[in-house]
């Protein structure tokens, strides 16, 4: 086989491959077949970079309701200079128009499970796009219970699925788990869950689902506890002030109230109750918002892609208004659906 570099011994051409910019990496897959496969295929460079902490968080968002009325995904980097959204193309025409989709990432695929259309049931259908080359494929397995919206996370290498509307199921109240090492899906039944999953989010190496209730009208949470393999009643306390999208930022718990204003709450473990860290400007945000973390920022993402980037170490307000700095949104997106990172 080649040598990476000519002169160089493999490891050293690796690290020299491993600090250039996740921006260019399209780039290096064009030099030769050898740094294709390495930036393609390989799994070392990616290892190197987390090793070395050369790795980068980019942010993705799945979008509805565009102008074409169909689905889109885009990637922000938020190291670049532009940080403007860049379209993620070859999106499966399958699934352009799939309402109730869930959109997770594991590892550096991005993942698109389920859906259903207005005269179809809920799909088991599973895409991936793999990051490393910029494609999407069918390599997934089909899930093993058609689910449309429904709450999925990724926790402990693995995608848990749960939840859903339209299922074929005998029982609702199920939840599924995928590994990819094996490309397998692993069914289970759980009695201690709801159907109407309105957000979820993984805190302290457990996850969390806040689920609505019509009669009576009142919100409940669950959590999945991964060394039990069951799920539980959460904290009513953490519950009753969960209103809205969540994302974690080093341990701490940052929910996005959008029933009166844009307002930015936190939850505190030891005392046991919901902080408001302050109100967004009505001039940035356009509600309704998503949430993504990266390093100790958080992107309030809403439509349009409009982003406010809020750091929460720098926490800082005016008259009640959080200080933050924005980035532009596109007039051809309507609805963020989801957001997403990935770090590679």
């Amino acid at each position: 086989m080649a040598s990476l570099i000519p002169g160089l011994p493999d490891d050293v051409a690796l690290f020299c491959l491993a600090r250039v910019p996740r921006r260019l990496h399209p780039l290096l897959r064009c030099v030769s077949r050898s740094w294709r496969d390495v930036v393609g295929s390989s799994d070392a460079l990616y290892r190197y970079r987390k090793k070395h902490s050369l790795d980068e968080t980019w942010v993705y968002a799945l979008c509805g309701g565009d102008k074409s009325d169909e689905h889109s995904c885009y990637v922000l980097d938020p190291k670049s200079k532009t940080r403007c959204w860049r379209l993620v193309r070859g999106l499966p025409q399958q699934c352009m128009r799939r309402k109730g989709m869930g959109f997770e990432v594991l590892g550096r695929r991005c993942y698109l499970m389920g859906g259903c259309g207005w005269f179809q049931d809920g799909t088991d259908e599973v895409y991936c796009y793999d990051a490393a080359v910029d494609a999407w494929d069918a390599a997934a397995a089909p899930m093993a219970t058609p689910r449309c919206f429904f709450a999925c996370e990724t926790l402990d290498q693995k995608l848990i699925t749960v939840g859903g509307a339209q299922l074929n199921s005998s029982d609702p109240l199920s939840w599924d788990t995928y590994d990819p090492s094996t490309n397998r899906w692993t069914c289970h039944s759980e009695p201690n869950a709801a159907p109407d999953i309105a957000e979820s989010v993984v805190l302290d190496g457990k996850m969390y689902i806040r689920c609505l209730s019509l009669s009576p009208p009142h919100v409940c949470s669950f959590v999945y506890e991964p060394s039990s393999g069951t799920w539980k009643q959460a904290d009513e306390d953490m519950a009753s002030g969960w209103r809205g999208p969540a994302v974690v930022v080093d341990g701490t718990l940052y929910v996005l109230d959008q029933s009166s204003g844009t307002r930015l709450m936190k939850w505190e473990k030891e005392s046991r109750e919901w902080i408001a860290v302050g109100r967004l400007s009505p001039l940035l945000t356009r509600p309704p918002c998503r949430l993504a973390a990266v390093d100790k920022s958080i992107f309030i993402i809403g439509k349009g892609l409009s982003t406010v980037v809020f750091d929460v170490e720098k926490a800082g307000n005016m008259g009640g208004v959080m200080v933050s700095s924005s980035i532009a949104g596109l007039a051809s997106v309507e609805n963020v659906i989801s957001c997403k990172t990935m770090t590679m």
